[in-house]
């Protein structure tokens, strides 16, 4: 886990977190009312809107003082936005070994080279044909989302306890495979 993830995952940035929390569950609840064309254009709109009204706003500011600032946004219109191809390549080739490595996997599975991965397989596909009856892909998102930021500093706090029910279910689950 990255330095940054363990920032927000655990809370430890609590405005920084708070920030992501809300602005990721905001979005996947308007997913929900909306579609992602109307959600993308209204976030756009509203951003738009608050630096037009900013610039106004300092335009205005500058006027009366008679000083002469210039552009609020000069400081980020300076710096360069764009991708290096380093960088590209970088995470290019990252995802193209990623899905290499993901359709050697499926083709294994589906051609069925070891009887029992393939079983399995069809096992947890046939468990999520009726997780997919039960919730759709939003619904699934929001609750990854809340877990996500909920899990690791429920753990953190209840460490001790959690391992130990753990331990005795582990127990449980080696002693009723073991007869």
């Amino acid at each position: 886990m990255s330095f940054t993830s363990t920032i927000l995952l655990y809370w430890r940035d609590v405005k920084t977190s708070g920030v992501v929390f809300g602005a990721g569950l905001s979005l996947l609840l308007s997913l929900t009312l909306c579609s992602i064309v109307s959600v993308s254009s209204y976030i756009t709109l509203a951003l738009l809107s608050v630096t037009i009204c900013f610039r106004i706003y300092k335009g205005i500011l500058q006027a009366i003082q008679k000083s002469d600032e210039g552009h609020p946004f000069k400081l980020y219109l300076n710096q360069d936005v764009g991708l290096s191809k380093e960088t590209v390549h970088k995470y290019s080739d990252c995802a193209l070994a990623r899905f290499n490595t993901t359709v050697i996997e499926l083709r294994r599975l589906f051609l069925v080279e070891d009887l029992v991965d393939s079983l399995k397989f069809a096992v947890l596909m046939w468990i999520l044909t009726y997780v997919g009856a039960l919730f759709n892909g939003l619904t699934l998102l929001i609750l990854g989302l809340v877990g996500m930021f909920s899990f690791p500093i429920i753990y953190e706090k209840y460490k001790v306890q959690i391992d130990h029910y753990v331990g005795m279910a582990n127990k449980q689950v080696k002693d009723i495979i073991a007869t």
